[in-house]
């Protein structure tokens, strides 16, 4: 074979790989990258001169593949993969150094290492686009849910409180009228079933963001220490120990004293009911430029995966039937909001939740 059928030969087996690798990529499933990795390293190691000695190890990410013999005393030739201008991985090809010299790569081959990098660094940046657009696609449609639902609950508290004014209003005044104890005993049920009905509408109220606030500005430390000690029992039943992470005590915010006593209460209270009996619960105030967050973690069993996008929602519980009315996630939620502030959810680990609470500085 001549030097120029020689060329001609590898400027062929290079252009393939080229163009299997655009396939792969083209083709490629968003989440089964792995598979696509697995088929260009071998791709890869078809394309060099001496294919029978060649080994490919790719990484980028959280994703490694590489062929069977790969070893890292090999001699390589190595290209960067960059995702968004970052440089993110690597893509190596190697001969044995006991038989090879970096002399035995034709400038070609790193041409085509190169332009394969360059494809696997677009390919990573449309995923994380499509991973991207997903979750804000999610976070909108939350956000529609959460605000349809506002509406609808701001309705039915509206509609709920003149009735049941008129039945409490009623029953006190027909207590006054009648003499006998069983009967008064009766609308004393009554009234006491009114008045939990009423706090269900106040609590939808609040979900709705139509309960009128006393704005003022509020120390967060000192408040967030008060709901702490009055959960003191509820902490001692279960032997949990609650550490506090303050990194600054002068922390304030304009806020309804009240409803940030409920997010507080509600917040480290579910805390308490996920945590195992001597586990550990921490409450954390932190502050960037713009901003700062409490962040409340716990050592729960976490919310299923398929269960995140509802837990703001009214009426929503994980708890069995009889112990949470589920409205204390979204009444939370409202709250916030109307504080211009943002709520968020996320694994801890090992295993537990993360509830973040975020709020503009004054």
């Amino acid at each position: 074979m001549t030097s120029a059928e020689a060329k001609l030969k590898e400027r062929v087996k290079e252009l393939t790989c080229l163009y299997e690798v655009t396939s792969i990529i083209v083709n490629s499933d968003y989440d089964q990258l792995q598979t696509s990795f697995e088929a260009i390293v071998y791709c890869l190691k078809r394309a060099w001169q001496y294919e029978n000695e060649t080994e490919v190890f790719l990484k980028v990410g959280q994703y490694q593949e590489q062929t069977d013999d790969f070893k890292n005393n090999m001699v390589t030739i190595v290209s960067n993969i960059k995702v968004f201008n970052k440089i993110e991985g690597e893509v190596v090809v190697g001969y044995p150094s006991d038989t090879f010299t970096k002399k035995d790569f034709l400038v070609e081959e790193q041409t085509l290492l190169n332009n394969v990098a360059l494809d696997i660094g677009n390919l990573v940046e449309r995923k994380q686009i499509r991973d991207r657009e997903a979750i804000t696609r999610r976070q909108m449609e939350r956000t529609d849910r959460l605000h349809i639902l506002g509406e609808i609950t701001a309705g039915i508290a509206h509609e709920l409180n003149t009735p049941l004014a008129n039945i409490l209003g009623f029953a006190e005044l027909l207590t006054d009228k009648i003499a006998d104890k069983e009967n008064i005993r009766d609308l004393e049920k009554i009234i006491d079933s009114t008045i939990f009905s009423r706090e269900i509408v106040k609590k939808l109220m609040f979900f709705a963001c139509e309960m009128p606030q006393e704005m003022k500005t509020v120390k967060l430390v000192p408040l967030i220490t008060s709901v702490i000690k009055l959960l003191g029992p509820s902490l001692q039943a279960k032997n949990l120990k609650l550490n506090t992470v303050f990194d600054n005590d002068k922390f304030a915010l304009r806020a309804d004293t009240v409803q940030m006593t409920q997010v507080m209460f509600n917040l480290i209270m579910n805390a308490i009911y996920y945590s195992p009996v001597n586990g550990i619960i921490t409450v954390h105030v932190l502050e960037n430029e713009s901003h700062f967050s409490i962040e409340i973690l716990d050592q729960g069993e976490g919310i299923p995966n398929e269960l995140e996008d509802k837990i703001f929602e009214p009426f929503f519980t994980t708890k069995p039937i009889g112990e949470g009315s589920g409205l204390g996630l979204s009444v939370v939620h409202g709250i916030i909001t109307s504080h211009k502030g943002r709520i968020a959810y996320k694994k801890n680990t090992p295993k537990g939740a993360i509830f973040t609470v975020d709020f503009p500085k004054l």
